[in-house]
């Protein structure tokens, strides 16, 4: 049988057989949970029927009966909330309850209850690393003075003079490229350390396009072709002569690489060595450093004896405080973060007009009253194409197909291709569609919120074939579908076409017509095999 068994239908069964232990999840295949083989396996056997049941695992290339006898026997199950608030769940609470009540119902939610409990370690941990910030500054303790205010100079200079080391390595590197950019086929250079360092003739510069490094392609004077790079020169590199590279050189060719090396030699024979160039520091003249430099001096604590040891407990003590605020931080990330999420939920309701505020005297409005009656995965999305009249002058099959992409959500190892779409109004209305969800996602992104999917078009051309009336048989063929994936989805598709009917009455004369097309739609794809179905 199918997954549906474990739903608990009631079916009397002596004997489960389970195919895989696998299964689909909605994002990959999973390796199926105990509880959820439990789920699976406690059909077989049923009280007052049978004495006993069976459960038989299918035996495939790969399969690790330790891993079958291990999900048979574990018996304790962890319970993990999968709660987070939604849209319509939001506007539900604050019509019923009020933003205020409704808040406070949420912080004692199970699902805020657990990540409260994880809360208590980090908060046991921090206690720990607050006792020993106390020993650590006791320990930094100087009878001289202040001994944090004079870690804290140490600090600032040892900053800023690393800052600017920074600032003068890029500085030099950039130097070194660009006097590497110059060179010419046929310049002799000296590189001034690393284990290529000596005299070398330029065979190529190595500028592959605008914007990369150089790297030159050079002949040393032990007939050795190298490759090097900006890293090769802490400094700036000038050519202190030129030799002539004749055309019919081959750098893999011995003789030619001897040829070449014996006029380099002949040729820094004639010219002086260069000295190496001293690499400078900006924190020479630097007025900050100099500032703080005077200050550590003038400070009470730079003459005492124990300075040292009182600055070795000092940077631990200050490296400690570091980690204890960002264990801080994660210990305030937690708490309330069911209640906060929903602040922003209501954040997004009421900058779209479905809440008047986003505070405790938030009311419900006309609009959120028909977001209220959506309890689809996509509700603000299905709220807002209402809103914007997105379905207006659609066939009752044209709107099945529009309604298809929100439920539809494809599998990610199914096949990219470019969906069959009807033409016509139906593009027109997907393509408003898509733009509604691009412009919800980004006012979900400014308050750090992502509940928008967007709308799958894989279900789209067989729904509308559906719906349109033809056989079942034609419309598999034409997208590749199994038969009860098929009728899963269209009875998915039912329930969000009941809601849009419910949701679109509202007094006016489109909405009362796209209701009306709504339950037209139902009556379409509610027909064989799929009315079937759903009597059972």
């Amino acid at each position: 049988a199918t997954e549906t068994l474990a739903l608990g239908i009631n079916m009397p069964a002596r004997s489960v057989v389970l195919e895989k232990l696998v299964k689909w999840n909605g994002e990959t295949h999973a390796d199926i949970t105990p509880g959820e083989y439990t789920q699976l396996t406690g059909r077989a056997g049923r009280r007052g029927l049978d004495v006993e049941g069976h459960a038989v695992v299918v035996w495939h290339p790969g399969i690790d009966p330790r891993s079958v006898a291990g999900l048979a026997s574990t018996r304790t199950f962890p319970l993990r909330s999968s709660f987070r608030p939604s849209y319509n769940m939001a506007v539900n609470l604050v019509a019923q309850v009020g933003r205020h009540a409704a808040r406070e119902l949420l912080e004692t939610s199970f699902a805020q209850f657990q990540a409260d409990r994880a809360v208590v370690g980090l908060a046991r941990q921090l206690r720990k690393q607050e006792e020993g910030l106390e020993g650590h500054r006791a320990s930094m303790t100087c009878h001289l003075g202040d001994f944090d205010e004079y870690a804290d100079l140490r600090a600032s200079l040892s900053n800023r003079e690393k800052n600017l080391a920074r600032g003068t390595a890029v500085g030099h590197r950039r130097e070194a490229s660009e006097s590497l950019t110059k060179l010419r086929p046929g310049d002799v250079i000296f590189v001034p350390a690393g284990r290529r360092s000596g005299g070398a003739v330029v065979l190529d510069v190595g500028l592959r396009s605008p914007g990369d490094e150089p790297r030159p392609y050079v002949l040393t004077v032990d007939k050795q072709v190298r490759r090097l790079s900006v890293v090769d020169f802490p400094v700036a590199v000038e050519p202190v002569a030129h030799v002539k590279i004749p055309r019919t050189f081959n750098s893999r060719s011995p003789h030619s690489r001897r040829d070449l090396a014996n006029s380099l030699r002949e040729k820094l024979a004639e010219v002086t060595v260069p000295k190496g160039r001293k690499r400078t520091s900006l924190a020479t003249d630097d007025a900050e450093i100099i500032s703080l430099r005077k200050q550590l001096r003038a400070h009470p604590c730079h003459g005492c004896d124990e300075r040292e040891d009182h600055a070795r407990w000092a940077e631990r003590y200050h490296r400690l405080r570091r980690e204890t605020e960002q264990l801080a931080g994660r210990i305030e990330g937690r708490t309330n973060s069911i209640a906060r999420e929903f602040d922003r939920v209501c954040e997004v309701l009421a900058e779209l007009g479905y809440l008047t505020a986003a505070n405790d005297s938030a009311k419900v409005t006309s609009a959120g009253q028909a977001l209220a009656r959506i309890y689809a995965e996509l509700d603000l999305l299905v709220a807002q194409c209402l809103r914007d009249n997105v379905w207006e002058g659609l066939t009752p099959a044209e709107l099945a197909c529009c309604a298809a992409a929100l439920v539809y959500e494809s599998r990610r190892d199914d096949d990219a291709e470019t969906p069959r779409l009807p033409q016509g109004a139906v593009q027109t209305a997907l393509a408003r569609m898509v733009h509604t969800w691009g412009e919800l996602v980004e006012l979900e992104n400014d308050h750090h919120l992502s509940y928008q999917r967007q709308p799958d078009l894989g279900f789209s051309w067989a729904a509308f074939r559906w719906a349109s009336g033809h056989r079942l048989d034609a419309v598999l063929r034409e997208v590749d579908m199994a038969a009860g994936d098929f009728v899963r989805w269209c009875k998915q598709l039912i329930d969000l076409l009941d809601q849009i009917a419910e949701a679109a009455i509202d007094g006016s004369s489109q909405g009362q017509v796209l209701s009306r097309t709504a339950r037209a739609a139902v009556s379409s794809v509610r027909r064989g095999v799929v009315s079937f179905s759903s009597v059972n």
